[in-house]
């Protein structure tokens, strides 16, 4: 005899079942819907694992907010309220890390660090008494 109801509980009605995206799901902002899209279109793989595109949304998230941090701390710096590429090249290139991750990578009217070479410094004066070079000619 077969109890009426039993196994998996009441079916629930269409109306309440929302969808809930696999982003909100993982806690986070980029589309991992997307992503999987890509990675199964890109064909870098025969197959994708249900947890791949999540962690590499993770990871592109991550960068995303890491690079966007700095160009905004070098954007105040600057007194500017909007980010230009300028200071995501002065973010990049002034970290470590995303210098070595980016090294290779130009980015489009960022220009560059500013510097100067060291032997276009002029050396200090006055130092030895054998400083001949700087003596003027007046008698």
């Amino acid at each position: 005899m077969a109890i009426a109801g039993s196994g998996r509980g009441k079916a629930k009605p269409a109306a309440s079942a929302k969808s809930v995206s696999r982003s909100s799901k993982a806690g986070l902002q980029f589309p991992v819907g997307r992503v999987a899209r890509y990675l199964k279109v890109g064909k870098y793989a025969q197959r994708v694992g249900a947890g791949a595109p999540v962690y590499l949304a993770a990871v592109l998230e991550y960068l995303a907010a890491e690079t966007l941090e700095l160009a905004g701390n070098a954007a105040r710096d600057n007194k500017k309220n909007r980010i230009v590429p300028r200071h995501i090249q002065l973010a990049v290139r002034n970290d470590e890390e995303l210098s070595r991750l980016l090294g290779s990578v130009t980015i489009a009217a960022g220009g560059v660090l500013p510097s100067i070479h060291t032997t276009l410094l002029r050396k200090k004066a006055g130092k030895g008494k054998g400083d001949i070079g700087s003596a003027s000619q007046e008698f």
